[in-house]
């Protein structure tokens, strides 16, 4: 026999407010049309980070996100808080300045500029060229070491 739970509010409990809900690497949640299982864990982002480059570079916002380094024009590397299991995972991203401007975030192509740790981007005008930006926009898809 399955069991049910209903319920509008779960609180902490001494009843004074929210609470921490704490799920296993296993849960999973059914497809929005009812068809298929996924996995809760790995389909969560595990870490996002919103920068500018313009002048002195700086973090806007982020999460698991623990610092960033401006190697100079269009090239930054930001250091991963909690560390991803291995250097495979999935970057999503872009950049821009203006309703104009045609940016693109790319990874340098060498053995140093993705690791568990941290991942260098570079930024990009539409020529081609290394340009600093006013938004620049990454999140990260894998497994958390």
């Amino acid at each position: 026999m399955t069991s049910q739970l209903n319920v509008d509010t779960i609180v902490n409990k001494a009843g004074s407010g929210g609470t921490n809900v704490k799920i296993g690497n296993t849960s999973t949640y059914v497809s929005d049309g009812g068809a298929v299982t996924q996995s809760t864990t790995q389909s969560l982002i595990k870490s996002w980070c919103r920068w500018e480059s313009i002048g002195t570079a700086s973090v806007l916002d982020s999460f698991n996100h623990s610092s960033m380094t401006d190697n100079g024009t269009g090239d930054q590397t930001i250091t991963i808080a909690s560390a991803m299991a291995n250097a495979t995972y999935v970057h999503a991203g872009m950049a821009g300045g203006g309703n104009t401007n045609l940016a693109a975030i790319c990874q340098p192509q060498d053995a140093t500029a993705v690791t568990t740790t941290a991942t260098r981007y570079q930024t990009v005008y539409g020529n081609g060229n290394l340009y600093d930006w006013s938004s620049i926009n990454t999140s990260l898809f894998g497994d958390l070491a």
